[in-house]
């Protein structure tokens, strides 16, 4: 099988998409947005992100990205309804490329953009992690305004969300052997001179089982269905998150008192569940490497490739939760995303060297053809060449409002109020029923605290869960009685400012 057609076939269609592309996605910068984003943010200023956002977004056509961090910044501005709206939306997207993903055998030339371009070209689908994540914060949303039957749904949603990406990436792996055999290219990123190789070979990159299943999302699944009554299915989620973080205790216990947890809590008791989550997910950034190329004995050809960086600059990663001042509970990190990225890109990173050397060939095959004809046709030589230089780039997309770090502490406490601090910050919280979720985002200076409604409906012998956090008021919190109406009201969000 030939590795190339002939040179000045790729001529024409490089032409008519750079000249097509290079004002649009081609060119954005996305990082560069969510900086902007996420900085106001972490000053507390989350009307003005979701203003910021929708500004850097226009024209109607969203993206998966647009909905995946419109979603989360509507969370912290505690309007989970419509967070999980726009959630949703994404879940859409995510659905049709599952279900275009099932039926094919490979995306290594998906389209001819990818080769000629760059890989922004590509339709964004969300890395693996992000699709399961996805209906992860779905699930919260959904427990967030009292829906746990929903939260139910996304957790089964998620486990097959799991086996599907499993048996895509099967299939994927072995189409790109195949490709890449057929056309003579190393898929090997330890070759790349260059590359910080180190950032995808650390021992927590490469232990992980893959780079899309988290403990925290198994041990949510546990919790929920342990919180409807359904030990049965608990125990599968407890068992996966230890086996994704073995040794770990608060997940090794979740397993084994599983079974005698309903008997020891009192009916004046509430189980809860704190979940911390910490910064933001890294940063993906464009690198240029050359990399040898055999085509027309042209040799070494400047390629670029994806790097990621931790967001240190939001990150804030307490150690324990405190309760009415008195009791301290440890706080064990078991998900960590910055590191669930990184395995990822290890994994992504064959396709996306195939790709590279492809468009690099295509682009150095579309120049040599204008230049052999001299004259005034190697003149567009030159300036397909410097079109080149602009548009040579790795696709720097990524669900950037992710936390880093997602830590979780449980302990049963007496129904009724509490004075809950993390970090430096303390909110008053009342905590009803059998089973609830506090969580918090620790962002920038700031802490935003979660405003869970009603609970799961539990047997007779306990009620419903409810948390009422109190509300800042010119920068003091007062209290708020639970009021009972079949209405959900949208809250105003809680966060303070770290002192």
């Amino acid at each position: 099988m030939p590795l190339f057609t002939h040179p000045s076939s790729l001529v024409l269609p490089f032409f008519l998409l750079t000249a097509t592309l290079s004002g649009c996605s081609v060119m954005r910068s996305y990082d560069d947005e969510l900086k902007q984003t996420i900085d106001l943010v972490g000053k507390g200023q989350i009307d003005q992100a979701l203003t910021q956002h929708e500004s850097n977004n226009t024209g109607g056509d969203f993206d998966l990205l647009y909905y995946l961090e419109k979603g989360e910044l509507l969370r912290l501005n505690s309007q989970y309804n419509d967070s999980a709206s726009a959630w949703l939306l994404a879940d859409q997207k995510v659905n049709e490329w599952e279900n275009e993903a099932k039926i094919r055998a490979g995306a290594i030339l998906e389209n001819v953009g990818t080769v000629v371009l760059n890989d922004k070209t590509r339709r964004y689908d969300g890395h693996d992690y992000e699709k399961v994540m996805l209906s992860t914060r779905l699930a919260l949303d959904h427990v967030l305004t009292g829906d746990w039957n929903a939260a139910r749904t996304e957790i089964k949603k998620t486990h097959e969300r799991e086996a599907i990406i499993a048996e895509i990436n099967a299939k994927d792996t072995e189409a790109l052997e195949q490709e890449s055999k057929e056309k003579g290219i190393s898929t090997t990123f330890k070759d790349l001179n260059g590359y910080p190789v180190e950032t995808l070979n650390s021992a927590e990159v490469t232990t992980l089982k893959n780079g899309y299943q988290s403990a925290f999302s198994h041990y949510l699944a546990g919790f929920v269905y342990e919180a409807l009554n359904e030990q049965g299915l608990a125990s599968p989620g407890y068992r996966q998150a230890i086996e994704l973080r073995p040794d770990i205790k608060i997940l090794e216990d979740g397993l084994s008192t599983l079974e005698t947890r309903p008997g020891l809590r009192k009916s004046s008791e509430t189980d809860v569940l704190f979940v911390v989550e910490s910064g933001t997910a890294p940063t993906l950034n464009s690198i240029t490497i050359p990399v040898p190329v055999i085509v027309s004995n042209l040799g070494v050809i400047p390629i670029s490739f994806p790097v990621l960086h931790s967001d240190t600059s939001h990150t804030l990663q307490p150690s324990t939760v405190g309760i009415d001042g008195k009791n301290t509970l440890p706080l064990a990190a078991i998900t960590s995303l910055d590191t669930l990225s990184k395995r990822a890109l290890r994994d992504d990173m064959p396709g996306i060297i195939v790709r590279g050397i492809l468009r690099a060939a295509a682009k150095t095959l579309s120049q040599k053809a204008l230049m052999d004809q001299g004259g005034g046709v190697a003149l567009a030589g030159i300036a397909l060449n410097i079109a080149n230089v602009i548009t040579e780039s790795a696709d720097e997309r990524t669900w950037r409002m992710l936390p880093a770090t997602i830590s979780i502490a449980r302990m049963t406490l007496p129904s009724g109020k509490h004075d809950i601090a993390i970090g430096s910050s303390k909110q008053s919280i009342d905590i009803q029923g059998s089973h609830a979720i506090v969580v918090t985002r620790l962002l920038g200076n700031q802490t935003y605290w979660s405003q869970p409604a009603y609970g799961p409906q539990m047997p007779v012998y306990a009620a419903p869960a409810m948390i009422q956090p109190l509300k800042k008021v010119d920068g003091s919190a007062i209290n708020t009685p639970a009021k009972k109406s079949k209405k959900k009201k949208v809250k105003k969000p809680v966060h303070q400012a770290q002192g």
